[in-house]
């Protein structure tokens, strides 16, 4: 019996996605539940599991082909499991190419190397194929254009000092040829996505940033103290991110205006506290959302934290828990950064950007002393945000981390 596979339905804020990898070929055998191919969207990549074992006989979607919820791309014969013994149509092509390695057949030369080839004028004789099987690839047409072409090419009338240079005009080579190489990718999903907002946001909101400093030192000692029985009683290391968590909503409790949002002509007050914290990832920038931060313990923050930055690494963090939120927190210390002015995630209003704990000289009752300090920086929307709670705001989140028992006594 033939199975379609389609697109599984995509949450209402994503309006399509990208095949981004196929894992099977026409003719190979799947398995029930097997990943067949990756969907990307502008928040996750999906994984698309085989409804039904048997073989795949048809694709109608191919790479990079943009897909809607439930749209079908490819067919499934769970009837002709057998079948997947029988080679694939291209592997005898292969075998017959690794057993007769000319690379000066057609059929030994990869589609990109080619096009360079007619680009540059080159013949298949003219370059030696390094792939498998002797085929042609994209790096030996690059290989043989930089090379000087053989002496039995230049006629024996020219003097050997009056022969021109045989190199040809960088100008005339394809970027990918030149000796200033360049390489066109289309952006992902993900990162237009980003892009998309970043500019909404710049172009939207009268953004503004204040700064701070604060001395780390009270954190410090609390958690070198305490840092070896907390991974045993709970499993997870205590960082630093578990500390600002709390002292952020220690401070939006304090002044809602910094937790609100901008609707139309209405300003929405929340009375929760979601929390983003924004996570490097091999697709980009993602922020997953620490939900009801204000109900969880450090120890509950710092497993959350721990489990987006291992899932956001996989690419396996769920469209829900990048959805939302009502505050960010971005940590670019952990990259170096010593000062930077975060752009706010729209509908929210504010971000905090804290940055590298470096040891650092100030006074103190008159007296110079070394203190491992960290500058804070808040971005906010001044059209719901005046300078007066965007400050202060501020302001108790320095308090509370230079003296953290503010959190537990909620002063």
């Amino acid at each position: 019996m033939r199975v379609e596979v389609k697109v599984p339905q995509l949450p209402e804020s994503v309006a399509e996605g990208t095949l981004v990898g196929w894992h099977k070929k026409v003719g190979q055998a799947v398995a029930r539940d097997e990943n067949l191919v990756d969907v990307e969207t502008d928040k996750v990549v999906l994984e698309l599991p085989a409804p039904v074992a048997g073989v795949l006989v048809e694709i109608r979607k191919a790479d990079g082909a943009a897909v809607a919820g439930q749209e079908v791309i490819a067919v499934i014969d769970s009837e002709a499991a057998a079948a997947a013994a029988v080679p694939v149509a291209a592997e005898p092509v292969a075998a017959a190419a690794a057993a007769a390695p000319s690379p000066a057949t057609p059929a030994a030369v990869l589609p990109a190397a080619r096009k360079m080839m007619a680009e540059q004028g080159m013949a298949g004789a003219d370059v030696p194929g390094t792939g498998r099987g002797g085929r042609v690839t994209k790096g030996d047409v690059i290989a043989a254009a930089g090379a000087p072409p053989a002496p039995a090419t230049v006629p024996a009338a020219l003097p050997p000092v009056a022969r021109p240079s045989p190199a040809v005009p960088a100008a005339s080579l394809p970027a990918g040829l030149s000796r200033r190489p360049e390489q066109r990718v289309p952006m992902s999903r993900l990162r237009q996505r980003v892009a998309e907002r970043l500019v909404q946001s710049q172009s939207t909101a009268a953004i503004l940033t204040t700064f701070n400093e604060v001395n780390m030192q009270p954190v410090i000692e609390l958690r070198n103290r305490y840092k070896d029985r907390f991974e045993k009683e709970h499993g997870v290391k205590l960082g630093f991110m578990g500390f600002f968590v709390k002292a952020v909503v220690h401070a939006l409790k304090k002044f809602p205006a910094v937790n609100a949002s901008i609707d139309g002509n209405d300003i929405v007050y929340h009375g929760y506290f979601d929390i983003g914290i924004a996570v490097g990832s091999p697709r980009g920038l993602v922020v997953p959302i620490i939900r009801d931060a204000d109900q969880m313990s450090i120890a509950e923050i710092e497993t959350k934290i721990a489990d987006f930055g291992k899932r956001a690494q996989e690419g396996k963090l769920g469209v829900d828990e990048l959805t939302g939120g009502t505050y960010t927190i971005s940590n670019g210390g952990v990259f170096g950064s010593m000062l930077s002015t975060p752009i706010i995630n729209p509908p929210q209003s504010a971000i905090l950007g804290v940055h590298a704990t470096k040891d650092r000289a100030v006074v103190e009752n008159g007296q110079i002393v070394v203190r491992p300090m960290n500058y804070l920086a808040q971005s906010y929307d001044h059209r719901i945000i005046d300078g007066r709670e965007a400050v202060l705001s501020l302001v108790a989140i320095k308090e509370a981390l230079e003296d953290p028992a503010r959190m537990l006594l909620d002063l």
